[in-house]
């Protein structure tokens, strides 16, 4: 039996989080975040609405970052997003099985609904407890059926 696991995305606040006082940063640094905080915001404002099963929540002051859930909603594994650019974000999310619409409102394939939907490992199914090298029709001498 196949139990599947849904996974969103939850994508923290664009903007750096603040200490007291401006932070110190180089240019090269500055113009990185800068770069970074464009590619995600574009991938947040364009892109998100394409994705079926794809949340974006934002929580000021927090780095990007991709936050797979359970179907239960437990927390499976944070991805940053703020290094890397638009395409690699629509590829990771895509790898990950998120299906993609043409458009927003497009409608989504039946076999897609719950995508990115994963197999639970499966168990081997559970054994009976042997005790005494006896199965439970093996009666020794002289012992009673209700024992």
């Amino acid at each position: 039996m196949l139990r599947a696991l849904s996974l969103s995305l939850l994508v923290a606040a664009l903007a750096a989080g603040g200490g007291p006082g401006p932070p110190r940063l180089r240019g090269a640094e500055l113009r990185d975040l800068a770069r970074g905080k464009v590619e995600v915001k574009a991938f947040v404002t364009q892109d998100i609405p394409l994705y079926h099963n794809l949340e974006m929540k934002h929580l000021p002051g927090a780095d990007p970052e991709l936050v797979l859930l359970s179907h239960r909603y437990e927390e499976l594994e944070r991805i940053p997003l703020s290094d890397m650019t638009r395409e690699e974000i629509n590829q990771l999310v895509q790898e990950l099985g998120f299906y993609r619409k043409e458009t927003p409102d497009a409608p989504v394939p039946e076999e897609f609904q719950f995508a990115p939907a994963r197999p639970l490992p499966t168990l081997p199914p559970p054994q009976a407890p042997i005790t005494d090298d006896k199965t439970p029709h093996e009666r020794g001498e002289g012992e009673h059926p209700d024992l």
